[in-house]
């Protein structure tokens, strides 16, 4: 391809509406322009490097015998209730674009496409001999996200790997999952990133297991904590870790201390020389479902401790089975209960009685609080909380005494620096990543839900067993920037660059450079590389700082040593640097480099 042919447009400064560097260089580069918050037009040369992105994933994907297909991007309302995650998808601060047709009919333009793929398999799949089957999609998905930001990372049309597996046992489904976690180490390796699994949350895709794929970069949205000797790395929303002991309280009876506006725990401690481990935080949050009230939830952690938001919200939604999708879950406030005065914020206690809410349905005023204690509070012995009445807190309360010790269940959010679960001596360590792909043990929640069974050996009667196995692959073109790139531009891996040679004319006005440039570049082609040549009539420099800003990875220069047939050879990597060498050495290196044979030295 001709550079001149190409519609490159770059940009010589970072464009304002670019967060971070991996968006700022695929802008000024000419790989992709804004159409809208969140959307891009992928322009040729982003193209060329999703195809290759795509390619790779294709030939893993036949590797453990799946099928390539496409499904539907419109869905039908009905198949995504019958799962139970309409509500929760379109409601409140849900993801999914949707609509209603010209027959008054809802639909949903898909995220994911959990439910389209688990009725294909009801009406297809019918038998254990038919089993185990994969079926994969490469397609655009869609999202109404609240704030599109950092470029292809978090957008509202996006470009997915999705796969679907169903199995006649639990054991053939973890086959598939291994065989899965195998494949997408090879498709990120081979793509040139460095990539780590870990733990992670389900969310609400839902199953028993799942894993997340991370790229490390400083700009990653999520924070992965892992131990020094790499047994352990999990997600923050889903990791787990052993607190710092807590300091003991001083022995002594249950007593009312006076606390003058002391409604923060840092005020409690200084003010009366108390330790945050002594302590128990108690929230009163509200929780709001697609099928049933709402609920207030009363939350109890060791003081020194953060509250994990996922964590809570698994814990709820696993407790109130029949509410359908959990909405959301925010701060119970004053404008949410019938008298305002029931509640004094500020100074809650556990003992806290249920608190009457303010809403028509007479439901919710039966039902009772939720309460829930992590273990870092439920196992102080003795501890200082709110009295439940203004400017008070009470000092050796105990568990059992003062009430009963709530549901205990994990619900404070793991830090760098804490001691490992599995090894005490180890402790957390913090890197920040970017998702791009997630694998997950279903199970039978979709395939129980839209009623896909077959009949087993046996001549029995079951659902399916299901997997699900994504990866992002234009999340990944960018996540590849940000985890190459330097001062002057994307640094790309050469399986995925969109060319991998670029030969530069410095003066499209000699003809000798224009000859040897022709013929260099007349070669390369007939050896199979793809390779880019700059015919522009601009000046050396500019072309030398749109080569660097574009990220090809080799550069072959043709410039006032063409007569002699001289070349400058560049490795944008920087493993080998800058090289002059003969015309035919530097091609038969490229040649060899690149594991290709057919160009004649």
């Amino acid at each position: 391809m001709r550079v001149s042919r190409l519609m490159l447009v770059t940009l010589r400064d970072d464009p304002a509406e670019a967060e971070i560097t991996s968006h700022k260089l695929l802008l000024r580069a000419g790989y992709m322009r804004r159409l809208a918050p969140g959307i891009f037009a992928y322009l040729p040369l982003l193209w060329r490097v999703l195809q290759k992105i795509s390619a790779i994933v294709r030939e893993e994907m036949a590797a453990v015998d799946a099928l390539e297909t496409l499904l539907p991007q419109l869905q039908p309302a009905d198949l995504w209730r019958r799962s139970g995650r309409w509500d929760g998808y379109t409601a409140g601060e849900g993801i999914m674009f949707h609509l209603v047709d010209r027959q008054e009919r809802p639909l949903g333009l898909g995220p994911t496409h959990e439910e389209v793929v688990t009725a294909l398999a009801a009406d297809l799949l019918r038998s254990y001999r038919q089993l185990p089957v994969c079926l994969y999609q490469i397609q655009t998905k869609f999202r109404d996200e609240i704030r599109p930001r950092f470029g292809l990372m978090r957008g509202r049309e996006f470009i997915m790997k999705d796969a679907y597996s169903f199995h006649a046992d639990e054991a053939c489904l973890r086959r598939t999952y291994a065989a899965m976690d195998g494949a997408y180490r090879r498709i990120f390796e081979r793509c040139g990133l460095r990539a780590v699994a870990v733990e992670a949350d389900s969310g609400a895709i839902g199953g028993s297991a799942s894993q997340e794929f991370m790229v490390t970069a400083e700009a990653g949205e999520d924070l992965i904590l892992t131990s020094p000797d790499g047994r352990y790395a999990a997600n923050q929303e889903r990791a787990v870790s052993l607190p710092a002991p807590a300091v003991p309280l001083p022995a002594g009876p249950c007593r009312t201390l006076a606390t003058p506006e002391q409604t923060s725990i840092e005020d409690l401690c200084e003010a009366h020389g108390l330790d945050p481990t002594q302590t128990v935080k108690v929230l009163l949050l509200l929780a709001r479902f697609a099928a049933a009230p709402a609920r207030a939830v009363l939350v109890c952690l060791r003081g020194d401790q953060q509250l994990n938001d996922v964590k809570l919200a698994n814990a709820v939604t696993a407790r109130c089975p029949d509410a359908g999708a959990l909405l959301e879950i925010g701060p119970l406030l004053a404008d949410h209960l019938q008298a305002a005065a029931a509640v004094p914020f500020g100074f809650l206690g556990p003992h806290l009685g249920d608190p009457p809410l303010r809403q028509p349905d007479p439901r919710a005023a039966a039902a009772p609080l939720l309460r829930l204690v992590d273990p870092s509070a439920a196992e102080l012995e003795a501890f200082v909380c709110g009295a439940n009445r203004a400017d008070e807190h009470l000092v050796g309360a105990r568990w059992g005494e003062l009430c009963p010790l709530p549901d205990v269940v994990d619900l404070r959010a793991a830090q760098p620096g804490e001691r490992c679960l599995h090894d005490p001596s180890q402790r957390l360590e913090a890197a920040r990543g970017i998702e791009v792909g997630h694998i997950f043990q279903l199970g039978r929640k979709y395939s129980e839900a839209l009623e896909a069974r077959f009949t087993n050996e046996a001549g029995e009667d079951e659902a399916l067993w299901m997997g699900c196995y994504g990866i992002g692959v234009s999340r990944l073109a960018q996540a590849a920037v940000e985890q190459n790139h330097d001062a002057d531009g994307i640094r790309w891996p050469v399986a995925i660059a969109p060319y991998t040679v670029i030969i530069v004319i410095a003066s499209s006005q000699d003809p000798v450079q224009v000859a040897l440039a022709e013929e260099l570049y007349g070669r390369l082609l007939a050896a199979g590389i793809d390779v880019l040549l700059d015919d522009r009539p601009e000046r050396a420099g500019v072309k030398f700082k749109d080569a660097d800003l574009i990220g090809i990875p080799w550069r072959l220069v043709v410039g006032r040593g063409a007569g002699e047939r001289a070349v400058e050879l560049v490795d944008r990597s920087g493993g080998t640097g800058k090289r002059d060498l003969t015309a035919d050495a530097a091609l038969e290196e490229l040649v060899q480099l690149l594991g290709l044979q057919g160009a004649s030295p």
